[in-house]
């Protein structure tokens, strides 16, 4: 099954017992008995362990990551505690050196309290990754692209080194999604999704899923999420499978207008750098080319002056764009990592990798190109 149809299809029934060509949404925190220890349905006792139309969903995010098992969150960064909750005190984690805030928070400030050891690397340098390798090392977490500056990280070659050091290796797929980009297949061990951006598509919900091939690794998975409870609910869950059915033409309009808002801001005497890994210029445009189907609707630029003034004027005057936290929605919305996405990175850190005070990061929508270039061009002048 082609990818357009499995996001409709896949891993998809119509409801048994009334033929409903969409799961109903089960708004229900329990199932009932025959008698003690036999529930009418096996799969189905209470729904923090499952739900029927959470695991519509989970299903349709195995069938489109190519994995055997998917599980749905209450949100992205409860999906990445669900991993990091295999770990325990003296086991270390290598991350990729720019990552979201949220997971950097998490790594730094709340697993670092239980002993876990973090080491924050640039992943293209892979005889560095090699040497921070050692025998407690546990996983290696990398998002491609990166957020806020794209940079990527060549997911088959990772493959290869943890495959050999038998180390589990998760990537974050949320910018790039499975329509683009399909890690487990590139050799992941587990893909992580902000599901509120793309997979959602509508700026309506917040959830996270994490998706695996080995078996026995889902099943530990998911008894973590059943008995810490980090789970998405039924309505959540609607949501979220109604939004990947629509997947791959929302992400095909958000590649288009990404590339022509990339290419007009690298010809704009007001901008200095560009990252969009569409761009001839990205450093890392021949990994995208060589992992990815498309380039994605995610865009950052800074400003020639430096100044976070000018950032901020155009912040301020943007129409179309919306001011916003977030992305992956069907509107455009610009973001300042500095003081949105990304404050919780300290300082020192935000500047050495990149972060500086005069960017600004894009999520590119699908409204008609000719209108979100007309607002770039005012906003900008």
């Amino acid at each position: 099954m082609k990818f357009n149809t499995k996001v409709i299809h896949g891993g998809q029934q119509h409801d048994p017992s009334t033929g409903a060509v969409m799961p109903p949404v089960y708004q229900t925190s329990t199932f009932a008995q025959t008698s003690p220890g036999q529930p009418i349905n096996p799969d189905y006792e209470y729904s923090r362990a499952a739900n029927p139309t959470r695991t519509a969903l989970e299903n349709a995010l195995a069938s489109i990551e190519n994995g055997t098992r998917g599980l749905a969150f209450s949100s992205g960064l409860a999906a990445t505690d669900c991993v990091l909750r295999s770990f325990k005190a003296g086991d270390e984690i290598i991350a990729m050196d720019d990552l979201y805030g949220g997971t950097y928070r998490m790594f730094t400030r709340i697993y670092n309290n239980y002993g876990i050891i973090f080491h924050f690397v640039d992943m293209n340098n892979l005889e560095k990754l090699k040497e921070v390798i050692n025998e407690n090392t546990k996983l290696v977490w990398v998002e491609t692209p990166t957020n806020p500056l794209m940079k990527l990280a060549d997911i088959q070659e990772i493959a290869k080194i943890t495959k050999q050091n038998k180390i589990l290796f998760a990537v974050d797929n949320t910018f790039a999604t499975p329509y683009l980009q399909k890690p487990l297949d590139l050799g992941a061990d587990i893909v992580m999704h902000s599901a509120t951006k793309y997979l959602g598509g509508h700026s309506d919900v917040i959830a996270g899923a994490l998706i695996v091939k080995d078996e026995a690794l889902g099943e530990q998975l998911h008894f973590q999420q059943f008995a810490t409870g980090a789970i998405l609910g039924p309505m959540d869950s609607f949501l979220v499978l109604r939004g990947i059915k629509t997947l791959h033409l929302r992400v095909e309009r958000h590649c288009q207008n990404g590339g022509k808002v990339a290419e007009f801001l690298d010809k704009h005497p007001k901008v200095k750098t560009v990252y969009y890994p569409g761009l001839r210029s990205h450093p890392f445009h021949e990994i995208a080319k060589k992992q990815m189907s498309g380039f994605g609707g995610m865009v950052s630029f800074s400003f020639v002056s430096g100044k976070k003034e000018d950032a901020v004027a155009f912040l301020e005057k943007i129409k179309v764009f919306t001011l916003a936290e977030s992305l992956g929605g069907v509107e455009s919305l610009a973001n300042y990592p500095v003081l949105m996405t990304h404050a919780s990175i300290p300082e020192d850190k935000r500047i050495a990798i990149g972060i500086t005070d005069d960017l600004v990061r894009l999520s590119v929508g699908v409204e008609d190109i000719e209108d979100l270039l007309e607002d770039l061009e005012q906003a900008l002048a």
